[in-house]
């Protein structure tokens, strides 16, 4: 799907290192990180990384990315619970 938005090829393939890809801005890498934290078992947002936030995201942007990874967190939960088969959106066109 992503590809189909205009996000370059390379730029997904590097997706599993973003942390490391110049690919990525740092922006997107704190968001990326941010989203980390909030889906793996064991991870947390840390105050650290809270405070890193807010200081590129005003209240609203914040509110709206912490949604957006909650919804795709819940999504992803409710439809492996009940077997929902993957749509195949990941797969590029």
């Amino acid at each position: 799907m992503s590809s189909q938005l205009g996000v370059p090829d390379d730029k997904i393939d590097a997706l599993t290192d973003y942390p490391n890809s110049e690919l990525y801005t740092e922006t997107e890498r704190l968001a990326l990180e941010f989203a980390d934290a909030m889906t793996i078992t064991g991870r947390d947002v840390s105050d650290e990384l809270f405070a890193r936030l807010r200081k590129l995201f005003d209240d609203d942007a914040l509110v709206e990315l912490t949604a957006t990874i909650a919804w795709e967190n819940a999504s992803s939960k409710f439809n492996r619970a009940l077997r929902v088969p993957s749509q195949q959106l990941w797969k590029r066109r």
